[in-house]
């Protein structure tokens, strides 16, 4: 019965869980930010900055 009280692994599992979800948001980021609308919004940005100085 011991045996079933013994959480010893569970912050493995809850590191490795918590490294695939951040991978995965990670993925989903770059995903984004490698996107034509986005790539396009920040080179509009960056033009409008460096025009007004």
């Amino acid at each position: 019965m011991e045996l079933l009280r013994d959480d010893s692994g569970m912050s493995t599992v809850e590191y490795a869980l918590g490294t695939l979800a951040a991978a995965a948001l990670a993925g989903i980021f770059y995903a984004i930010a490698t996107s034509d609308l986005v790539q396009n919004l920040l080179q509009g940005l960056i033009q409008r900055a460096l025009s007004s100085v």
